[in-house]
């Protein structure tokens, strides 16, 4: 056979295999095109010119390696649907005199086509959008716009690379199939995996506790450093019994209702659910993917969305003040005098001072062993659990009082304390050689920022002056090598951005002239230098999880359609029996609506039930990096929810009519 025939017929077989071959194909130059756009905007020049560009293309260059994989799994998946349903027509051939080797040639010449069509299109869409998304960038991060257009020859061909190794995947796959089945599997290819499936009560109960246990972890996990190795034990735990529940437990949910008469014996429960009993099986797995489908786009859009609105919340966290000078407590003379020239320098620039703040506080780290403390570095087990890891922070009393404007007293070992995660409920911490009595619990601290975004448990504790000197000859005398004497000094300036970045210049020069002595060891942070950067972080964050969920959502809609196509065509037949035995049309699209409400709508709510279960995780997670804001978050899930499942309505819609017009021709 000549070449040009194989391309006739590859055309012809595209053409008449449309209603499948079309979406597909979109989904090729949309993935193509999402792939390029972020690998090109992990390298784009200008991001090394703004602000916090280090971090954007670090987060980028990891997109690139999520939608690389997940473009490899995705479309392996989806086009499985398409050789499922062109088995038969493959059959055909076969019988009628092409060899396996020509079905291999066209199936080839079918893949080169689609190959050629996504990147053409995908990296002229990438190309053309490039500017565009990365003119977003800018506007997320507040960086100024650049002029000029940015094409890498070098990320073409990475992604030539990547999807025609795609491709090639998937054409090796597809003659597999056709060369390891005779022509008589391949005419029923398409009816395979109606046979009904056994009650597996084992995996149902295993799912179920598979669920269990990932919830349970989820909801009762308290510390920020516990919750990141734990989170990953409880994604995979749920994915497991995601899986577990829809194809062995939904199967003995179904029988039970066939076993309920009242709710069988009626037309269209009894066509939906012995239809959806023997069919689970392959529904099943199509099913959960859309649930965690839709899992991973709520989380993303949630988080990611939580992240770039309390951006301000948590820059103001992290630096409670415009300038922030952490010096060494033991140099009192140094310390007054640089900052009373702070003052004078304000002064002479012309500008005025608010919310100063200065105390002194001792650091330790230490080790909780219920409500004892270790701080001896030699008895510190790190390898063994560092979730027990913890800073202990004491303040003395006339520094506390001077700041916040009480009068508290204590006497002795008595000790106010404020914990910035997990609450301490025991009525005495012990520590050194000495059991502080908790006189009081504080509902909030001012804290030094540093410390109030440690991703361990921070303990304040307040003691009497006396105590408070005590403990700093403790750790001179013991060489604590785990504790930091030091003092915060804080103030605002009501000015713009520009003049406090050419105050920060001159206490630069103030702190760096060698005035004060060369071991007197300062260190200035400030939240104008820092707002970039932090815009930076979670400006990419957030750009990245716009495109996963993206990615994500059509990826959703795309097997929704095909699991809505693939049964239209099995049950067509069934229902044109039906309508012969006197069936009515009215009846068939009630049967038809009642079976796919049955099912459409359980991985949405599934999804719902495991980001209702994920929240305090999540929530602690987002506390590792600065996100405090909970209420805020609640609303961007709820938010992102409601958003989604309108979208999802929208969609099974569409969906629904599709497979109605199937069936009823």
């Amino acid at each position: 056979m000549k070449y040009g025939f194989y391309t006739k017929l590859a055309f012809t077989n595209i053409r008449k295999n449309r209603r499948t071959y079309v979406p597909y194909v979109f989904t090729c130059i949309l993935t193509v095109m999402m792939y390029y756009l972020v690998r090109s905007l992990s390298v784009n020049p200008g991001l090394k010119e703004m602000y916090g560009g280090y971090s954007i293309a670090s987060t980028l260059r990891l997109g690139t390696f999520v939608i690389g994989v997940f473009a490899l799994i995705f479309l392996f998946y989806t086009n499985s649907f398409l050789m499922k349903r062109r088995q038969k027509e493959f059959g055909v051939f076969n019988i009628l005199g092409m060899e396996k080797k020509h079905l291999a040639r066209m199936i080839l010449t079918e893949t080169v086509l689609v190959t050629v069509i996504s990147l053409g299109l995908g990296l002229g869409s990438g190309i053309l959008f490039d500017k565009v998304m990365f003119l977003l960038i800018c506007k997320l991060v507040g960086a100024e716009i650049s002029l000029g257009f940015f094409v890498s020859g070098g990320v073409i061909l990475s992604t030539v690379k990547l999807f025609c190794g795609i491709y090639l995947i998937i054409y090796l796959r597809a003659v597999y199939t056709v060369q390891v089945n005779d022509p008589i599997e391949l005419l029923r290819g398409s009816s395979t995996g109606e046979r009904e499936p056994k009650t597996k009560g084992l995996l149902a109960l295993a799912g179920a506790v598979c669920l269990g246990t990932g919830y349970g972890i989820a909801v009762t996990v308290k510390n920020p450093v516990a919750s990141m190795g734990l989170f990953f034990v409880a994604v995979i735990l749920v994915i497991i019994g995601t899986y577990l529940v829809f194809t062995a437990g939904s199967i003995v949910i179904l029988k039970l209702l066939r076993r309920n008469r009242k709710f069988y014996y009626q037309p269209r429960h009894f066509i939906s659910v012995s239809g959806m009993i023997y069919r689970m099986k392959q529904n099943a797995a199509g099913l959960a993917n859309i649930c965690i489908l839709c899992t991973m786009v709520l989380v993303m859009l949630s988080s990611t969305t939580s992240l770039i609105l309390g951006r301000e919340d948590m820059i103001h966290g992290r630096y409670p003040n415009d300038f922030i000078i952490h010096s060494d407590r033991s140099v009192a003379d140094q310390n007054e005098r640089l900052f009373r020239r702070l003052e004078e320098i304000c002064k002479e620039e012309g500008i005025s001072t608010e919310n100063k703040v200065e105390y002194s506080y001792l650091l330790f780290m230490a080790e909780q062993q219920g409500s004892w403390f270790e701080t001896d570095e030699q008895k510190l087990h790190i390898e063994r659990d560092f979730s027990k890891f913890c800073s202990l922070f004491f303040i003395p009393l006339s520094d506390y009082n001077a700041y916040s404007g009480e009068k508290q007293v204590l006497e002795g070992d008595e000790t106010l304390l404020f914990s910035n995660y997990e609450p301490y409920e025991k009525p005495v911490l012990g520590v050194f050689d000495r059991e502080y009595q908790i006189s009081g619990y504080l509902e909030e601290f001012f804290g030094n920022g540093a410390s109030d975004m440690n991703v361990i448990t921070s303990y304040y504790l307040v003691v009497t002056d006396e105590e408070f000197g005590r403990l700093v000859e403790i750790s001179s005398g013991n060489g604590e090598e785990s504790c930091a004497e030091q003092v915060y000094y804080g103030f605002d300036t009501p000015v713009s951005s520009k003049r406090q970045e050419a105050l920060e210049d001159r206490i630069m020069s103030e702190m760096s002239g060698g005035e004060y002595g060369d071991d007197f060891e300062t260190h200035l942070e400030t939240r104008v230098e820092n707002r970039n950067d932090f815009m930076g972080i979670y400006g990419g964050l957030f750009f990245l999880g716009l495109f996963l969920g993206v990615l994500f959502i059509m990826a959703a809609v795309l097997i929704i359609y095909y699991k809505q196509i693939s049964e239209g065509y099995e049950d067509r037949e069934r229902f044109e029996i039906m309508q012969k035995v006197g069936m009515t049309q009215t009846e068939v699209k009630q049967t038809i609506r009642s079976q796919v409400l049955m099912v459409f709508f359980l991985p949405i709510v599934m999804a719902g039930i495991h980001i209702a279960f994920a929240f305090t995780i999540i929530k602690l997670l987002l506390a590792v990096i600065g996100m405090v804001n909970v209420k805020l978050y609640l609303l961007c899930t709820i938010a992102a929810f409601l958003v989604f499942a309108v979208l999802y309505v929208i969609i099974y819609s569409l969906t629904a009519r599709t497979y109605y017009k199937i069936v009823r021709r």
